[in-house]
């Protein structure tokens, strides 16, 4: 059994029938909506301002969602480059009545600084990095 990431949610939401296929399981695309969302919200506060999803890597499906079950999307920085900003995210659900998690997804999320003009933008590095990898 896995283990809930050590540190809180960027988004809590519940699933709901309009995000559902006709047997009752939650859409992919809605779930990786809420995973871009979220790991959207880590690249912009890092970089202070506008950020774009410029990849996603290595997403797996573990286990179903179902209506009315609770999403949490975990995130976290975990490289960063001139411009570039990798976050690693895990969506976990959990039936309404009962405190058991499981996790359903993961993946990493490669998101683009840009500037007013969308252009790339240097981003500061991460805590406790000397300065920015080459992108």
């Amino acid at each position: 059994m896995s283990t809930l990431p050590d540190l809180d949610p960027v988004i809590r939401v519940t699933a709901m029938p309009g995000d559902a296929n006709p047997y009752g399981d939650i859409f992919g695309g809605w779930l990786m909506g809420q995973m871009d969302l979220a790991a959207g919200s880590v690249a912009s506060r890092h970089s202070g301002g506008r950020a774009v999803t410029i990849a996603v890597e290595g997403m797996k499906f573990h286990a179903p969602v179902l209506v009315g079950d609770e999403v949490s999307v975990y995130a976290q920085l975990v490289r960063v480059g001139t411009t570039s900003m990798t976050i690693e995210v895990e969506a976990w659900r959990r039936a309404r009545h009962v405190e058991d998690a499981t996790k359903v997804t993961q993946a990493r999320f490669v998101f683009v600084a840009t500037d007013k003009d969308r252009k790339p933008r240097t981003v500061p590095p991460m805590a406790g990095q000397a300065e920015a990898l080459q992108d």
